[in-house]
């Protein structure tokens, strides 16, 4: 029996006609990393919303696991310039975050320095690690990343992929004690 965290079986999405997914099957595992690769309108922020539960497909079915818990990071996020909003006001906004477990959360994302930083004045570097700290707060068992890199420079992207890689097995090592103390 599969331990899918998620399980996509034969998911379609129309929009005005046009279908934009078409018989999808997918299943994400504990410890997986998946990338969704394709062009611009391919249908990939699409399908990420139809696992997220934003997006109800048209055809087909989509299994969570029973109380799962997601970290979502978007591609992008607009704050109006005029709201007085500090970076770790915005990652107070997870329930039960103090600025003790904000700190925690930069600096494992390597942000610590802006956490005093109005949220409007920090690079886009920055932005999208700050944006990774707030999923990361959620504690996820599936953390779901719609362009990670968006807005970052060629040594920020290697950088933020490195992370990203060194929080999965952070959390499999994590995982595996918690199994093995489970288990004695």
């Amino acid at each position: 029996m599969s331990n899918a965290l998620i399980r996509l079986e034969q998911v379609g999405v129309t929009f005005a006609g046009q279908n934009v997914l078409d018989n999808i099957q997918l299943s994400v595992e504990p410890g997986q990393i998946v990338t969704l690769i394709g062009p611009n309108g391919a249908g990939k922020t699409t399908l990420v919303r139809a696992v997220l539960g934003l997006l109800k497909p048209d055809t087909g079915s989509v299994w969570r696991k029973p109380k799962l818990r997601v970290g979502y990071m978007p591609q992008k996020l607009f704050v109006d310039p005029t709201l007085p909003l500090s970076v770790l006001r915005f990652l107070r906004l997870v329930p039960g975050v103090d600025r003790t477990r904000a700190q925690a959360a930069l600096k494992e994302v390597g942000a610590e320095q802006v956490i005093d930083s109005p949220v409007q004045s920090i690079s886009g570097g920055e932005m999208q690690r700050v944006l990774l700290a707030r999923a990361l707060l959620r504690e996820p068992e599936l953390l779901v990343l719609d362009e990670p890199v968006q807005g970052v420079d060629v040594a920020g992207q290697a950088e933020l992929y490195s992370l990203i890689t060194r929080l999965r097995d952070r959390s499999e090592e994590h995982t595996s004690e918690l199994q093995s103390h489970a288990a004695s």
